[in-house]
């Protein structure tokens, strides 16, 4: 394996990593930390749809998605430049727009990742360089058995859609409708048994970015939680 080893420089940092790895976690992997959100571990064909992990390579005329970057003996990347910060400032900001941005009552608050970026890129959750964007869908979804989802905070990842297609159980999470419109459905039947999988799955939960997706056991031990507080 040692024969595969190449070395890049990542931020005038050498870096020592097997030839043809993504970029993005060979950098995660040596504490030099990239935001992302639509990335998985293992994923051969990542979707590159959230636009945050935006890189330099000496020698390209553009940013590259460094989730779909390939590394390559010699490579130069910079992570951190003026530009960068720009560009992932706007995908950043066009991802909020759309979020709903209640994170004291949300599951994920304190565990999210769009709180960590946000705070990376210093950015707010709630911007006002740009319009809010209220997708007309409900707060919440909860015609599946076993799980809520919460459109409104969904940044459209598609994280669940990745682990649930590689798993292939019970119930089938995909996209539906296009552009703003999009959504992650729940394509099955609750009197299908092959659907009590995701009673004791919930894989799509445990990779959910910012806690749209969550059991309704887990769910609903947190609201009445919530409501208890607000109770005192």
């Amino acid at each position: 394996m040692s024969d595969n080893l190449i070395t890049i420089t990542v931020d005038e940092q050498k870096i020592k990593a097997l030839a043809g790895a993504f970029l993005l976690p060979v950098c995660l992997e040596n504490d030099i930390y990239i935001p992302n959100l639509c990335f998985l571990k293992g994923m051969d064909d990542p979707p590159a749809s959230c636009r945050l992990c935006m890189v330099e390579i000496a020698g390209e005329d553009e940013p590259v998605a460094s989730c779909r970057c390939r590394i390559s003996e010699g490579m130069e990347v910079k992570t951190n430049s003026d530009e960068i910060l720009r560009l992932r400032q706007l995908a950043f900001r066009l991802l909020v727009s759309t979020n709903d941005g209640s994170c004291r009552t949300c599951i994920a608050n304190h565990g999210c990742e769009l709180q960590k970026i946000a705070k990376f890129l210093h950015q707010p959750l709630r911007t006002k360089r740009l319009r809010h964007i209220d997708r007309d869908y409900p707060k919440f979804i909860n015609t599946h058995p076993f799980l809520i989802y919460e459109p409104k905070k969904c940044v459209l990842c598609g994280r669940c859609v990745h682990v649930c297609g590689q798993l292939e159980k019970g119930y089938k999470l995909d996209f539906a409708q296009r552009g703003m419109d999009s959504i992650v459905s729940l394509f099955g039947s609750d009197l299908d048994p092959a659907s009590q999988d995701c009673e004791t799955c919930l894989a799509c939960t445990e990779v959910c970015p910012v806690g749209a997706l969550s059991s309704k056991v887990k769910w609903q031990s947190f609201t009445a939680e919530i409501e208890a507080k607000a109770k005192k």
